[in-house]
């Protein structure tokens, strides 16, 4: 997935000035989050712009924003809501998510963030806001996110399992609590690698399943197929 753009089969997305590519978890986010008929969307750290992309296919009658610090990186995720068959409904505000003003109640709030410590930073200053958390640590992720969720909005995330831990217990401080989580593993033989929960102002118990990117066979599992199926080429 390192090439300078990537084809969807209703939309193309360019990438070579975004440190981040497209990525397994960026399509699993665009393609699992979800809320009752939602008509303002807010995507957090949109990077390529690729999740607010696949929520535009999704829900047809939302009007989605996107908020992204780094400046290459929003310029180009405007080129590509531009340039898409969805451009009069996607708005990108560059900047600081702790800085965007919210003017309005989302019904849906997505977020792929960073989640590493600032010791394991690279040379590289864009790689760093893309992966480190010190550009938009959790409690400020979160702080903001309960400002601007609507009462019957969901907040989605993608984070490993422990990040995870760690953002449920901020989030328990705003009386945000997760209602459904997916685990998701290489193939059934390997450990979790992501978790994408799904966070409500309700606390209810949490509904858990399992997505495998591929079988034992080596084939792509149903489970990832049908997430994919509508979106990536060849699905």
């Amino acid at each position: 997935m390192g090439n300078s753009w990537f084809q969807f089969q209703e939309f193309r997305v360019e990438q070579d000035q975004c440190a981040m590519k497209i990525s397994t978890d960026a399509v699993l986010l665009g393609a699992l989050a979800t809320a009752t008929n939602p008509q303002k969307i807010l995507d957090v750290g949109t990077g390529t712009g690729v999740i607010a992309l696949m929520l535009a296919q999704r829900f047809a009658g939302a009007d989605i924003q996107a908020v992204e610090l780094d400046h290459l990186a929003a310029n180009q995720a405007r080129y590509n809501f531009e340039n898409s068959p969805f451009a009069g409904r996607l708005v990108l505000w560059e900047g600081r998510f702790q800085d965007f003003q919210i003017l309005q109640k989302f019904d849906l709030i997505v977020s792929n963030p960073p989640y590493f410590p600032d010791h394991l930073k690279s040379p590289d200053a864009q790689r760093n806001l893309a992966l480190h958390t010190d550009g938009l640590p959790f409690a400020a992720l979160i702080h903001h996110v309960s400002m601007g969720l609507a009462l019957n909005g969901t907040f989605w995330v993608i984070l490993p399992s422990r990040q995870m831990r760690d953002l449920e217990k901020i989030a328990a401080g705003v009386s945000l609590f997760p209602s459904q989580k997916f685990t998701v593993q290489d193939n059934p033989d390997k450990p979790i690698m992501r978790e994408i929960s799904a966070f409500g102002w309700e606390k209810k118990d949490c509904l858990t399943s399992q997505i495998f990117i591929k079988a034992q066979t080596g084939q792509f599992h149903e489970s990832y197929k049908a997430l994919v199926s509508g979106f990536l080429l060849n699905f």
